[in-house]
Formats: structure tokens, sequence, C-alpha cells
């Protein structure tokens, strides 16, 4: 995984809230496993992909799902250039 991001799995959310986070998917809809990276808010989230997602794609991500908890919010969107 690249340096910038090879913490990108890491928990940030704190215990009292309900974390976003992203499922991060490759090519064939498989989960791309490691430690997920969880925010505190849905803008958190969102900002985030948008500055890692030229990485993500590099190191095999074709696609993420937003998550607030076990709830699924949107996705699978692909992070391909249209």
């Amino acid at each position: 995984m690249s340096e910038t991001h090879e913490n990108a799995f890491a928990s940030t959310a704190s215990a009292d809230t309900v974390p976003w986070w992203w499922q991060l998917l490759d090519a064939d809809g498989r989960v791309v496993t490691g430690e997920r990276r969880e925010f505190p808010t849905r803008s958190d989230a969102e900002s985030w992909v948008g500055e890692a997602y030229p990485d993500l794609a590099e190191d095999g991500v074709a696609s993420v799902t937003l998550f607030e908890g076990d709830r699924e919010v949107y996705g699978p969107m692909s992070l391909a250039a249209e």
C-alpha cells in the first residue's frame, strides 16, 4: 500500500459515536482486507476518500461503499476516472 495511506485502515472514531467507514473492493468485487479507517462524520469520510482515491486505485481498490456503523449508505462507487 502506498506510504501516504498505509494507515488508511486504522480506527480513528471515538467509542461513543457510530463510525462512518468505507468498504474497499477490488475489480472482482472482493473486499480488500486490512484494518478499516473510521471517521466521526460522513463529511470526514467523504473528504478522505476524495483525497485518497488515486492511491487507493493504485493499490488495487476499484470501488468503495460507505457505511454508517452497520448500515450501508451508498455504493459501490467506482474509483475509475470517467
